[in-house]
């Protein structure tokens, strides 16, 4: 009873991280848009269809090549392009061809923008077009970027204070910092705060891992931390569904933000894990947490700290013992996961397979938005083919073991890979499921490594090492749209790519030792 009100408390608030990392998909979204002119229009025209309206125009113009035709009440005749405009010398019949001449302009009155779908975004709200697109481009990389080194900060912080003050500093902060977001005056300070928000979420997702991790026992442990990945896709469902209720970016962000206020306000009360309590030698601290879970559970026989330290001295010895008290007061860095071969061998291996699971599942998900449709139903299902995914890993966690279901996974989405180059490109629906197909496997593989690198480590260092290799992952999110671009060069590229690393890495893991049913080791 004790680990479930733990347990379901902490992955509740692992759904504001997938809400977070997801919310500029629509908060960014960019409309479709023309140069703003002088004055007032009275009638529009775009390839021979007339309307009295610019906002009757916008469902004709599909293609953003072309320019908009439109008349003033004054009387002038515009020719509007996405980045500049031009005014008919000759003000007559608003033809949409014309070859007279005209005065090609930039557009210093500004944008017109759609609004049937978004009424305001933060492209429309400080103008993120043409010569200052790159601005809305920046806005998810230094997201991650904040992701990436929140990872590891907080990761190390948990390691040296203990991972309850944390998770309090981390959730008050992603409901702090996103609230203002909302209010931010500027581009540079929504994207300052944004970058902080980023290393609040990034930071409460790696060390709640490990939280929960220390607090479920063995039986139930890989349930357990396989679905905090439930909660982050739940998450991305929550994003999709706030933002076909809201289209208002700020209102939206502030109704996302306000998603886990209930945990802000009792995370208060969630206890240290008696494994880091042990670690820095605080018995009576562990004792304590131990007594209210006993008392909990309604556990009539009593569970003594010094018992289970009296047993680990004796078979430590005396000798070992002494070198023990130094080495828990030594403070512990990301050079400790290289200490010597055996381990830095297993610390390359797991970063390689966080970098691959992160590249594969963003290429296969940047690969699925071309199914058209209705993009908010799309992000909806998107978060929700996670959830059976991460079912079917359990299983095969526990009854093949760790390593066993995730070499398989790793060497399928590879095999998954090259079978999608060798179908012919007018097999639509082959390739698309080809495709779910490939995300689902290296969407297993993404999963169980969180679990595997929390059981490959000890306590000292459980929690850099997930965080470090939540860095790696963050890492591989960051190379995924640049792998993309590479179709350019050729289509296949981005899935040759994800091939080779899924297949290195399947062949890789087989080196790593099998954590299924072993404890957690402290030292």
């Amino acid at each position: 009873r004790f680990q479930a009100c733990v347990y379901f408390a902490s992955v509740f608030q692992a759904m504001s991280c997938g809400i977070h990392y997801l919310a500029s998909v629509f908060m960014a979204a960019t409309p479709n848009f023309v140069c703003g002119i002088p004055g007032n229009v009275s009638s529009a025209l775009f390839d021979n269809s007339s309307e009295s309206s610019l906002e009757d125009i916008w469902t004709l113009w599909t293609s953003t090549e072309n320019y908009i035709v439109v008349q003033l009440e004054n009387g002038e005749i515009w020719e509007l392009n996405q980045c500049s405009r031009a005014k008919r010398e000759v003000s007559l019949d608003p033809a949409y061809e014309y070859e007279g001449n005209k005065s090609i302009s930039s557009c210093s009155d500004g944008f017109l923008y759609d609004n049937t779908k978004w009424k305001s975004t933060v492209v429309t709200q400080w103008d993120l077009v043409c010569d200052r697109e790159w601005l809305a481009k920046l806005i998810q990389p230094t997201f991650m970027l904040g992701v990436l080194i929140g990872a590891v900060i907080f990761g190390d912080i948990a390691d040296r204070l203990g991972r309850q003050r944390v998770i309090w500093f981390t959730s008050a902060g992603q409901f702090v910092f996103g609230i203002t977001v909302a209010f931010t005056f500027d581009y540079y300070s929504f994207v300052i705060v944004r970058f902080l928000l980023a290393m609040v979420s990034s930071g409460y997702l790696v060390v709640a891992f490990v939280y929960v991790t220390e607090f479920v026992g063995i039986k139930a442990r890989t349930w357990a931390s396989m679905h905090v990945h439930a909660f982050f896709a739940m998450g991305i469902m929550v994003v999709a569904l706030v933002g076909f209720l809201v289209r208002t970016w700020w209102v939206y962000q502030i109704f996302l933000s306000i998603a886990t206020l209930p945990f802000v306000l009792c995370c208060w009360m969630l206890p240290e894990t008696p494994f880091w309590l042990l670690s820095e030698e605080r018995y009576e601290d562990a004792q304590k947490v131990i007594n209210i879970m006993a008392r909990w559970n309604k556990v009539s026989t009593p569970c003594k700290v010094s018992e289970l330290c009296s047993v680990q001295q004796d078979d430590l010895g005396s000798g070992r013992m002494g070198d023990n008290d130094t080495s828990s007061t030594k403070k512990h860095n990301i050079l400790d996961l290289f200490c010597n071969w055996h381990i830095a061998r297993r610390t390359i291996t797991v970063w390689l397979i966080w970098f691959t699971g992160s590249l594969g599942y963003y290429v296969f998900s940047l690969s699925s938005v071309s199914l058209g449709g209705n993009e908010y139903l799309n992000l909806f299902l998107i978060g929700a083919v996670e959830l059976p995914c991460y079912v079917i890993a359990c299983i095969a966690m526990d009854k093949l073991g760790r390593r066993n279901t995730l070499i398989p996974f790793l060497i399928l989405s590879a095999l998954i890979c090259v079978f999608i180059m060798f179908i012919p490109q007018d097999f639509n629906i082959l390739i698309i499921l080809a495709n779910m197909a490939g995300k689902f496997s290296i969407g297993v593989a993404f999963g169980l490594i969180y679990l595997y690198t929390a059981e490959l480590y000890p306590t000292i260092v459980r929690s850099l090492a997930v965080g470090s290799g939540s860095m790696m992952c963050r890492v591989g999110s960051v190379v995924a749209p640049f792998c993309v671009y590479l179709r350019s060069v050729w289509i296949f590229m981005p899935l040759l790519l994800v091939g080779i690393m899924a297949l290195l890495s399947g062949i890789l893991t087989i080196m790593l030792p099998e954590t299924l049913g072993k404890p957690l080791t402290n030292t």
